[in-house]
């Protein structure tokens, strides 16, 4: 193998203007296509970063809300049965009331109407005192004094 010398220097040549060439057309858009190439996708890796940052926080914000709505829930239905219970309780109450107002009603009904047959029984008692007096006094004394004689009798009797 030998070696030529001028076909050295065109090789060289060739190469060097090859290379030139290459640097100026190829190169210098290849070099451009990889930089923007690596500039999409750092921009596509901080753009996912982020989205993943955004859906951390609104993960985040869900949880607190959620744990927000569970509280609330919870409040809402111990308020519910709070106020069921007062409710059952001012029924009750209400129930008690109107029950001690019945039966104080009846005691007094009952009471006034004791008053009454009383009153009866003692104008029945004092008619029936008249006129067994007058049938034995035949007439001695007249009624007005047979009346106050029985009505003191009976007060006599009432007080006793």
């Amino acid at each position: 193998m030998s070696v030529d010398p001028g076909l050295f220097i065109w090789v060289v040549v060739t190469f060097v203007i090859f290379v030139l060439l290459f640097k100026k057309f190829a190169w210098g858009p290849i070099l451009e296509a990889l930089e923007t190439r690596e500039t999409n996708i750092k921009e596509s890796l901080e753009a996912a970063d982020e989205a993943l940052k955004k859906a951390e926080k609104v993960s985040k914000e869900n949880e607190h809300a959620l744990r927000e709505a569970e509280a609330t829930a919870q409040k809402i239905r111990k308020e519910a049965i709070q106020e069921a219970e007062k409710m059952r309780n001012a029924r009750v109450e209400k129930a008690k009331e109107e029950a001690d107002k019945m039966l104080e009603n009846a005691r007094v009904t009952i009471e006034n109407e004791k008053k009454q047959a009383l009153l009866e029984l003692r104008n029945e008692v004092a008619s029936l005192a008249i006129q067994a007096t007058q049938q034995i006094l035949d007439a001695e004394l007249d009624q007005k004094k047979n009346k106050k004689l029985v009505d003191d009798f009976i007060d006599e009797l009432v007080k006793n």
